[in-house]
Formats: C-alpha cells, sequence, structure tokens
C-alpha cells in the first residue's frame, strides 16, 4: 500500500489516506444499506430468540477470531525462527490484515507483509521467503481441504441453486483449483528447488532503465533470498508440521466463525460441515474481487449464498450484517488504532534504512 511506504515516510503522522479506509467501508455499507432497505423486516427480531446462550455464541466468534490471529502470530514466529517477538508478530498480523481490508485481494496483506517484516528488522530477502512461504502454505491449506469437502457435500449442497448453475460454478471453481494448483507448483520450485528462478527473473525486470537505480538493491536482496531459501529448506519435518498445523488452526477457525454466529441466531437444524464448505468455496471466489477488501462483494455474496438456511432474507440480512463486524470492521479498526503509532516507530530516522 503506497501511503505505508511512501505516506508513512515522508510524514509519519499521516501513514494512510482516509479515502484508503472510507472506500471499503461505504461499500459493505451501501450493499449491507440497500439490502435491509430493499428486503429487510423489522419484526424478523422478534423472530430471534436471542438469549444468553446467543451472547456466548457470539463471544464464540470472537474467540475463533483470537485463534485465527494466534495462529498467524504463531506461523510469523516460527517462519522467522522467533527473531520477532509476540508484540511484533501482532503488529504484523494486524497489518496484512488491515491492508487485504482496503486492498484487492490482488494487491492484499500478503504481498506487503515483505515491507512489515523489513521495517521489523527482518531482511528483504529473508522477509520475500517468508512471505512466498506463507503464500504457500495458504495455497497447500486449500488444495487440501477443497477435495475433503467434494467428498463428504453433494454439489447441490454445496452451491445451493439449480443443476445449471451448480455445474456453472463448479466448472468455474475446477478452473480455479487448476491455477492453484500450478501457482502452488511454482511456489514450492521457487522456494524449495530454484530460488535462483526468481533471482533472475527479478534482476532481468531489474535491468529496466527504469529500474536500474535499484539493481544492486535488488542484487542483494536476491542473494539473501537464495540464502533465506536453503536455510529454510534446511528445516526438518516436525517443522512443516508446525507449520501446517498453524495454517490449519487459522483457516479453521475464520470459516468457524460464521457456524458460531449462525448458532447464535439459528441454534438448530444447521448443517455445519455445509456452512464451513461453503465459507471455503466463498472465500475462493473473493479472491478475485476487483473491491478492497471484498466490500459490497461478500456481503452481497454472503447473503445469496446462506439464503437457503434462514427462512427469512431479513434473517440472512442481518446474520450477514454481524459476520462482517466480527471478521472484516474489526480490522479496520485495529488497523486505525495501530498504523499511526507503528508507522512513527518503524520510519522514524533511527530506523529508516532497508535491511537488504
Amino acid at each position: 500500500m503506497e501511503t505505508i511506504t511512501q505516506t508513512g515516510a515522508k510524514n509519519p503522522t499521516r501513514p494512510f489516506q482516509i479515502y484508503q479506509v472510507l472506500v471499503p467501508i461505504l461499500l459493505g455499507l451501501v450493499v449491507i444499506g440497500w439490502l435491509f432497505l430493499s428486503e429487510f423486516d423489522p419484526a424478523v427480531f422478534f423472530s430471534f430468540d436471542f438469549n444468553v446462550l446467543s451472547i456466548l455464541f457470539i463471544l464464540l466468534a470472537f474467540i475463533l477470531m483470537l485463534m485465527r490471529d494466534f495462529g498467524m502470530m504463531w506461523r510469523f514466529r516460527l517462519l522467522t525462527e522467533k527473531d520477532l517477538s509476540w508484540r511484533q508478530a501482532f503488529h504484523i498480523n494486524i497489518l496484512s490484515e488491515f491492508t487485504s481490508a482496503v486492498t484487492p485481494a490482488a494487491v492484499g496483506g500478503s504481498s506487503l507483509v515483505v515491507i512489515f517484516l523489513i521495517k521489523e528488522g527482518i531482511n528483504a530477502g529473508r522477509s520475500t521467503t517468508i512471505m512466498f512461504v506463507n503464500l504457500f502454505l495458504d495455497e497447500l491449506f486449500f488444495l487440501i481441504v477443497s477435495p475433503i469437502v467434494f467428498l463428504f457435500i453433494p454439489l447441490n449442497q454445496l452451491f445451493n441453486s439449480s443443476s445449471v448453475i451448480v455445474s456453472t460454478f463448479f466448472i468455474v471453481f475446477t478452473g480455479l483449483y487448476i491455477m492453484r494448483l500450478i501457482w502452488t507448483g511454482i511456489l514450492f520450485i521457487g522456494i524449495f528447488k530454484r530460488p535462483v528462478w526468481i533471482k533472475n527473473m527479478l534482476l532481468t525486470l531489474f535491468k529496466l532503465p527504469v529500474l536500474r537505480r535499484w539493481y544492486s538493491n535488488v542484487e542483494l536482496l536476491t542473494n539473501n533470498l537464495i540464502q533465506a531459501s536453503i536455510d529454510i529448506g534446511k528445516h526438518p519435518f516436525n517443522f512443516w508440521v508446525k507449520a501446517f498445523g498453524m495454517t490449519l488452526l487459522t483457516w479453521s477457525a475464520r470459516f468457524l466463525v460464521v457456524n458460531a454466529v449462525f448458532m447464535a441466531f439459528k441454534p438448530v437444524h444447521i448443517n455445519h460441515l455445509v456452512v464451513f464448505a461453503r465459507q471455503l468455496i466463498l472465500w475462493v471466489f473473493m479472491v478475485v474481487s476487483p473491491t478492497p477488501g471484498g466490500s459490497g462483494v461478500s456481503e452481497y455474496a454472503f447473503k445469496e449464498y446462506y439464503s437457503d438456511i434462514f427462512s427469512s432474507a431479513s434473517a440472512i440480512i442481518f446474520v450477514t450484517l454481524v459476520w462482517r463486524l466480527i471478521s472484516y470492521y474489526l480490522y479496520l479498526l485495529l488497523g486505525i488504532l495501530i498504523i499511526p503509532n507503528w508507522i512513527k516507530k518503524s520510519f522514524s530516522k533511527s530506523n529508516r534504512n532497508q535491511h537488504f
């Protein structure tokens, strides 16, 4: 995100432009507002049996998000061999979530984590390797879990639509799965087998006249990247079991938030495996959303995708709002609170030098 690397460096008191936060908030609220105005019936509140158990399930949803954050922080510390403190890992996690919330998925927090790691003292080559390893583990989770989902859940339950639309969705999903399979293979080769390919690609790119001024820095970065790839490839099998275990915890906790929210408002007659599996499918399609953090698209898609679970459109609209408050808007708030002080510290004169 430009404002973190440029605006923040020039003026630490203004770490980001306000529109970058307002745009995703407004997009989401406009869609929610439109759904409320067009389909919401105030009487739906009286149909909810909201009690102490409901409050406990809402609390469980927050706990699951905390578990998700804990898994991410643990994974950052594991991949940096504990060179990051828990506090630093917390900052990087929140910054990644915040940037994911205010940028399209193609930009997102995953690619910007390199900047955050550098500013916390990890050299650029090693930070780049860690970013690629994070991506690899996330993609591996998707590649392993998706076939398991299709083994246990019929397609008509998974996609909640007519046979023609189900077939279309399945074809699109299969195409995305194959693309991710290829991408994961490239990541594996680039990280563990042929990191020199990444080096050659970057060095070729930075030979262009407009980028040549940074060539020497990139050359040092790629040398560090290769060394970091060699070092990370030496880790024993149990290291990768832990890393993937944290990945499994992170994504499972994120998806189970929806199950907890549903239990708060409809504690009976819910197929929780279907609810969980649909989150996986929804996440795959949200990755290609052009809006910041999937704002607007996520709310509408969630409402449509889960509409068969609740008896009224009003109920699912309200549940959609609660889900987004817990899993999305919370990170916008945390990012706004954390980023100013982090920018002041990370971009101070004593910490301006880049660690290549």
